[in-house]
């Protein structure tokens, strides 16, 4: 009876899985499909190289860089925020916090994690850019660096509790091994404990980083809906998820070229992605072997 119990689990454990595999499989049988239609009537040589991105307008380009240019920009901006801060974040509860400071901190942390993504856009857009505006006053009422410096701030979860996670995973070894060697608790905790850490923080970047890219709603709403080649982030950019919620608000016909147009952009920010991931992967198993 226990070797029968077993055996449904394992049929069940591998259900679960396959199915993980046909969903991922399906997401890219819609994206191909859609697209191949979209590139029979655009040049895909066009759609890479062009500077230009107005489908939707009477003189149609569809230059993809655009909205390319306002993804890079908007999660550069969001990392650079949430790296830093959510690292040290994770250095101070692994190394200087007490338990009872960790097990009040760390909760309240994961907390921004759950905050809806709406609630942020409207910080964003309220908040945000009009204290940036006493700054710098010719910045745009739409801009990326008003979004991006938010999903900075959602994303730190992200890297400080992973991280976090990582450097707890250290053995205690090194670290009173360090001590041993009279180093102070900042030299272990940077020059010891993070490296010896470095492939779960890389993790927690490439987490920080598709969530950033893949976010919607903030720079729907405060980043404007213009897209443009540039690397300014204070002027009004697009990306290409607010893009594909533009297109999905029901006013563009099904089945038209402009509504392929967001076939064609998912299936190029899931390349993207899948790229960035392949070279994370690739630069986290480096690691993993420089420390091990």
């Amino acid at each position: 009876m226990k070797k029968w119990n077993e055996r449904i689990i394992e049929k069940a454990l591998a259900a679960c899985a396959l199915l993980t595999v046909l969903t991922t499989i399906g997401i890219i049988l819609i994206l191909l499909v859609e697209a191949v239609g979209f590139f029979r009537e655009v040049s895909i040589v066009d759609f890479l190289t062009g500077t230009q991105w107005t489908p939707l307008f009477t003189q149609k380009e569809y230059g993809i860089l655009p909205l390319l240019s306002g993804t890079f920009l908007t999660t550069t901006i969001a990392i650079s925020v949430a790296l830093p801060i959510g690292l040290t974040i994770a250095v101070y509860l692994s190394e200087y916090a007490s338990k009872r400071i960790r097990e009040i901190l760390k909760p309240m942390l994961e907390v921004l994690a759950v905050v809806p993504t709406v609630v942020y856009g409207f910080f964003a857009l309220m908040i945000v850019t009009p204290f940036l505006k006493s700054f710098y006053p010719d910045i745009s009422g739409f801009n990326a660096l008003s979004p991006g410096i938010v999903m900075g701030i959602m994303i730190i979860p992200f890297v400080s509790s992973l991280s976090e996670d990582a450097l707890n995973a250290v053995p205690n070894s090194l670290r009173q091994a360090s001590f041993g060697m009279g180093s102070t608790r900042l030299q272990t905790a940077f020059r010891v404990m993070v490296p010896a850490a470095s492939s779960g923080i890389i993790v927690s970047v490439i987490l920080a980083v598709a969530r950033a890219i893949g976010e919607t709603m903030i720079v729907t709403i405060a980043a404007g809906q213009q897209p443009r080649l540039t690397f300014d982030p204070t002027v009004p950019i697009e990306t290409i998820t607010a893009y594909i919620v533009q297109v999905s608000m029901g006013d563009v016909p099904h089945g038209t070229i402009e509504y392929k147009t967001i076939f064609a952009a998912g299936i190029t920010l899931f390349v993207f992605t899948f790229v960035l991931n392949t070279i994370s992967y690739w630069i986290r198993s480096r690691y993993r072997q420089k420390y091990e």
